[in-house]
């Protein structure tokens, strides 16, 4: 008798070691971090739970859109019509995306869907790093949000950094592509699916080399009517979903925890004062207190009466858009180490240079 119940003991524990190893290590780590919250701050546990699943609820189009774009392009076999356009005119698409950052509203975790999705096209990463930097900073509705609190003087400024921003990450990537770095940007995916697959379950030589086994021949764009095409577009379509919902559901959660308990006021007693040290830490402190664009000029106003210079405000104001926390843990989980260490850099290096420079130029023309 004691034996049979040990059997069933091993047999519950082997479906619990099962079930537990089938669910993704993010979800339980977002679940971890909920209980925490409940078991030590549970007034705060709804609020922040709804805060998280607003924020993911605000960008799922951005989602959606991406993954059957995607979807739609892959099923078809046109991928390569939308990588070709990049070929032979990557200067100036640099420039272009760059200019088109400032446009699209965007935080820094709204566009990675979307960089996803151009990386999986193949779309070159000198492009793809322009818009990928400046996107977050400016768009025309943050531009009058921070001529409202800031003055204009400032929100034209913030407009050039974020275009100059985007032109230095592109065309460094370029010059370091051409040296021979940064050749395959994604990481690869378990969930990466194969055109073909032999007996063993292996991919075969055909469709190893192509994900999809389809982009060598001529699109076809009622795919639907090809049992194959259909079955790489569900294939592409679920394993992209469960992709970009992990990652941004974990980076709002880390976006939702900061806004509550990184108050600005803890923010502000540190990045005081004047001079290229306050400029630094202010980049560095702006990076885990992630304030977007639209929130991040009242604050920086308020931090600069309360004896923060405008180098510091302008250093704390773009590393917080570009290089927040939540949006590197995002990115970190897309790209490979060296081009997330890239991004990083761009966006801390870029904050820095950005409020000392502005600093500087008010003080010769003002």
């Amino acid at each position: 008798m004691t034996e049979c119940n040990c059997m069933i003991d091993e047999k519950k524990e082997t479906i619990i070691t099962t079930v537990f190893k089938r669910i993704d290590k993010v979800y339980i780590t977002v679940a971890v971090i909920f209980a925490v919250i409940a078991f030590l701050d549970f007034n705060q546990f709804l609020p922040l739970a709804n805060l998280t699943l607003e924020n993911l609820a605000a960008t799922a189009p951005y989602i959606v859109f991406a993954i059957m774009l995607i979807a739609v392009l892959k099923a078809s076999g046109a991928e390569t019509i939308v990588s070709s356009a990049f070929n032979g005119r990557e200067n100036r698409m640099i420039i272009f995306a760059a200019l088109l950052g400032g446009l699209a509203p965007f935080c820094s975790c709204e566009v990675i869907p979307f960089i996803a999705g151009l990386l999986a096209l193949g779309t070159p990463l000198a492009p793809i790093m322009a818009f990928w930097l400046s996107s977050p900073l400016i768009d025309p509705p943050t531009l009058m949000i921070t001529a409202g609190a800031l003055g204009w003087k400032f929100a034209i400024a913030k407009a050039v950094v974020a275009v100059t921003i985007g032109l230095m990450g592109g065309f460094v990537i370029k010059i370091f592509q051409s040296a021979g770095y940064f050749k395959n940007p994604l990481k690869p995916h378990k969930v990466a699916s194969c055109g073909t697959r032999d007996d063993d379950n292996s991919c075969s030589d055909k469709g190893c080399g192509d994900t999809t086994g389809l982009s060598d021949r001529k699109p076809v764009w009622y795919f639907w009517s090809e049992t194959m095409r259909m079955n790489v577009f569900r294939t592409e379509l679920k394993n992209n979903t469960l992709f970009l919902l992990k990652w941004m559901l974990f980076a709002y959660t880390l976006e939702s925890l900061m806004i509550h308990y990184i108050p600005a006021e803890t923010i502000s007693s540190v990045v005081g004062g004047k001079g290229l040290l306050p400029i630094i830490l202010s980049a560095f402190v702006g990076i885990p207190a992630y304030l977007n664009s639209y929130i991040a000029p009242p604050i920086v106003a308020g931090l600069m009466k309360q004896g923060m210079s405008a180098g510091s405000g302008m250093a704390f104001i773009v590393a917080g858009a570009i290089s927040s926390i939540p949006a590197m843990t995002a990115v970190y989980a897309l790209v490979r180490r060296q081009v997330f260490i890239a991004y990083a850099l761009f966006g801390f290096t870029g904050a820095v240079l950005a409020g000392l420079t502005y600093e500087i130029v008010l003080k010769i023309t003002f």
